[in-house]
């Protein structure tokens, strides 16, 4: 039994020093200590097997209080790293962390064209504001007039953290923070990685790329909205369109439309790209919700404005004949040195 004394100062030791898998390794595996002094209980006469049974078990016991304990503290760490309540510095020259708008040099398509349409809606007066890429659920869906429990959020089924945050379905996350912190006239756009909870195929996938924008002012109408998106368009696809709307169902506007545009490459007479019918739908628009606006404490009988947002990716595939959504994230080096 004095072996016994000796490896209960052995554990002490090696619980201040040892991480959980060096302890499990040494004393719980196959071939741990521990393990094979049950193996050799065998041996031990009966009169002094309870004693030795016990004096092991307990030595078991403090070791695997050792490990659950610091599994709890290091699930509280894990916890702690996420603060979407953080001060957001958007200002690239004082915020060092490496920012997806900064690449330079070699870049993917995706951020050779998210560096474009910035240039285009900075050129047309809008400020840039980059997406959160966690955040919580006031600003994911109640401040954008998505009530706890209403069936629309089922539109942008998303995933969440064990601490309860989201991770943005749409960079509409960045609507309310930027209407609260301003005073109208406002203009921005947002472009950021989003995340559904989609099956993945030639045209869907579960993480991708979204631009929003909103634009708020007095007497702002459906037609400045067709009108601001049209010439956004067109100059990034370098082609006079036409365009249509029809009805649409969003909770944070009203009314509510998606926009289709003519197809570039076929003058309307049918293609591949828009599926033969002469049209290609882009995204989501319309007017900015009363709600949405008084959320941010900006009265809608005084202004009023709208909001639209498109997947990067599809409108990149577009421009660029790329025919499968799964490419842009493929790491296929054929695939990276083409683009």
């Amino acid at each position: 039994m004095t072996d016994l004394g000796g490896l209960e100062t052995q554990i002490n030791n090696d619980l201040d020093t040892l991480t959980i898998v060096e302890l499990k390794k040494k004393y719980l595996t196959q071939k741990g200590l521990l393990t094979k002094k049950f193996a050799n209980i065998k041996n031990i006469p009966n009169d002094k097997k309870s004693e030795f049974g016990k004096t092991i078990n307990r030595l078991k016991t403090l070791i695997e209080e050792k490990i659950n304990n610091s599994k709890v503290k290091n699930k509280i760490k894990r916890s702690l790293r996420i603060d979407p309540t953080a001060p957001f510095d958007c200002n690239t020259k004082t915020n060092k962390q490496p920012h997806i708008l900064d690449l330079k040099g070699s870049s993917h398509i995706l951020m050779q064209e998210v560096d474009t349409f910035i240039d285009i809606f900075k050129s047309m007066g809008f400020d840039i504001v980059e997406c959160r890429q966690v955040d919580d659920d006031y600003h994911m869906f109640e401040s954008l007039n998505f009530p706890k429990g209403h069936p629309a959020r089922d539109m942008f089924d998303t995933f969440w953290t064990e601490d309860g945050f989201v991770l943005p379905a749409h960079t509409s996350t960045m609507q309310n923070r930027i209407l609260s912190n301003k005073t109208p006239p406002i203009y921005a756009v947002i472009p950021g990685r989003v995340y559904r909870n989609e099956a993945t195929d030639a045209s869907h996938e579960h993480t991708l790329f979204q631009c929003e924008g909103i634009y708020v002012d007095k007497d702002i109408s459906v037609a400045n909205m067709i009108a601001t998106i049209t010439e956004f368009l067109e100059t990034y696809l370098e082609s006079k369109l036409e365009v249509k709307i029809q009805p649409a169902y969003f909770p944070f506007t009203e009314p509510d439309c998606e926009f289709s545009i003519s197809c570039p490459f076929c003058d309307k007479n049918g293609c591949s790209i828009c599926g033969y019918t002469g049209w290609i739908e882009l995204m989501g628009c319309g007017m900015i919700h009363p709600n949405v606006l008084r959320f941010a404490n900006i009265d809608p009988d005084e202004y009023s404005g709208f909001a639209w947002g498109f997947g990067v990716d599809r409108l990149v595939m577009i421009k660029n004949n790329i025919p499968e959504i799964r490419h842009l994230r493929a790491g296929s080096i054929k695939f990276l040195r083409e683009y």
